[in-house]
């Protein structure tokens, strides 16, 4: 199963677990991670085109940032939060791929299709993860974990700065 055939989102989103034996476990930890405080900075990592992430690549942005982030701010030099929730949920029908299979497997007669993943839809411009940090050394540090993080992402994110004067995010 590749992730390039589930990046576009056709049809109606389906997320209704309670009818679906088998329902794939999502693989995000954690949504928020660090220290909640107060902090100067907010680098949002915003998504440029419509699309569908699957949560295994959501997972690995939050993981590839927050451990970029950890090795020069330390755990408590910064917070970060998920800004999406992956409700949507993707459906694949198998095909057998053994001898005499055209006579065995119906084709696309049914084809409903097996609960695989979870997705989250996502709009144009729409904000996907947070860093607050404080300091200029620090956001330098939050703009590279991030820039290193989209990497897991599909399509091309980008990096906003927002000065951030608030008790807490």
């Amino acid at each position: 199963m590749h992730g390039a055939n589930y990046r576009e989102g056709n049809g109606q989103v389906f997320t209704r677990r309670k009818y679906i034996k088998g329902k794939p476990q999502i693989k995000i930890a954690k949504f928020q991670g660090g220290k909640r405080g107060t902090y100067q900075y907010c680098v949002q990592l915003c998504i440029n085109e419509k699309m569908q992430l699957r949560h295994m690549a959501i997972e690995s942005t939050r993981l590839a940032a927050n451990k970029t982030l950890e090795k020069t701010t330390g755990e408590s030099g910064y917070y970060s939060r998920l800004r999406i929730y992956p409700h949507n949920m993707l459906r694949e029908n198998k095909q057998i791929a053994t001898a005499g299979a055209d006579r065995i497997s119906e084709g696309m007669r049914r084809a409903w299709g097996k609960a695989t993943s979870l997705g989250a839809r996502v709009k144009e411009g729409q904000c996907i993860m947070e860093l607050y940090v404080n300091g200029d050394a620090h956001l330098a540090a939050a703009k590279k974990a991030l820039k290193s993080a989209c990497v897991k992402l599909p399509g091309t994110p980008t990096i906003k700065v927002l000065d951030w004067n608030k008790a807490s995010p």
